[in-house]
């Protein structure tokens, strides 16, 4: 089978980008764009202005529902896309509802989660030198956005460390960011700005914690990755991210959303006494998610049995 991927960029690190990454690798697909392809994947939407007859699968990580933004002409393309795919892959049950209540049902789709390069977490040693002096290594990753709640992620590492733990926090901030929410500063909190995928998971492996607080995320990649490098998961109740997080993972309790449009870049307070047992255990292994991708392409959109 040969595969066409579009709206992949495979020199990006970000969250798509980076998954595509590992899916091609494990896929028994070729990927070749000189030849003619037997489906196409297209990750959140396609550019182009008309459709073949080539079987068409839509990965979606989410869609827009800033009230604060244009979210309806921000989902137009989107939803042109949906409308015309012959699968629609959801990340997570969160994101299948959300993208259910404002496209309608789709007439073949899936929940496929996120997962990790298992074989390549293993082949990564654990951080060393700039961490040795801490007993336990906090931390977090993101491209860091109001609703990925930053300062909650330091609010509740101040709470709940001790005074030989420290929390390194990895990932570009956003202006949007720094313009509602300053930089906390405490000695224990260490800023490490963007690096690499391989000391990203180095330094998975030498954290004991990955603290992830946003507010309403999908299914982010940091979190299979940092679960993967043997990280215990600190996340919020609300979205999807708590259907990786493992069965041991923190949970933080939060009002349930209905849906509708909100003022994303608010996030409401958290209150992190409210703590909750989680029950989701999916497999994280990169090598069977993408057997599941293979055989809902190769089943033309369709539940396998």
């Amino acid at each position: 089978m040969n595969i066409h991927l579009e709206n992949v960029n495979l020199q990006s690190t970000s969250g798509p980008n980076h998954f595509a990454s590992k899916l091609i690798k494990y896929l028994d697909a070729t990927f070749d764009h000189d030849k003619d392809p037997d489906a196409r994947l297209c990750f959140i939407e396609s550019h182009r202005r008309e459709f073949d007859n080539v079987p068409l699968f839509q990965r979606l990580d989410g869609i827009y529902f800033n009230k604060a933004q244009d979210y309806k002409k921000q989902n137009r393309n989107i939803k042109r896309t949906y409308d015309n795919a012959d699968g629609v892959i959801f990340q997570s049950n969160f994101n299948k509802q959300l993208i259910t209540k404002y496209f309608g049902e789709h007439k073949n789709s899936t929940v496929i989660h996120n997962g990790a390069d298992v074989k390549y977490v293993e082949s990564i040693k654990p951080l060393k030198g700039m961490l040795d002096d801490y007993e336990r290594v906090w931390c977090c990753a993101s491209s860091w956005r109001p609703h990925k709640r930053l300062n909650a992620n330091i609010k509740y590492f101040l709470e709940y460390s001790s005074e030989k733990d420290c929390l390194v926090i990895a990932g570009v901030i956003q202006p949007s960011t720094l313009r509602n929410y300053p930089l906390m500063s405490h000695p224990r909190v260490l800023y490490v700005g963007e690096i690499n995928i391989e000391h990203l998971t180095a330094l998975y492996k030498r954290a004991d914690y990955f603290i992830h607080l946003a507010w309403l995320d999908h299914c982010p990649n940091v979190v299979v990755d940092a679960r993967t490098s043997g990280c215990q998961i600190i996340c919020s109740s609300a979205g999807g991210t708590k259907e990786i997080a493992g069965p041991d993972a923190i949970v933080i309790e939060e009002d349930e959303w209905d849906f509708e449009p909100v003022k994303l870049y608010e996030p409401p307070a958290m209150d992190f006494s409210k703590k909750i047992k989680n029950n989701y255990d999916n497999d994280y292994d990169m090598r069977k998610v993408a057997k599941k991708y293979e055989d809902f392409i190769n089943n033309g959109g369709k539940e396998w049995a």
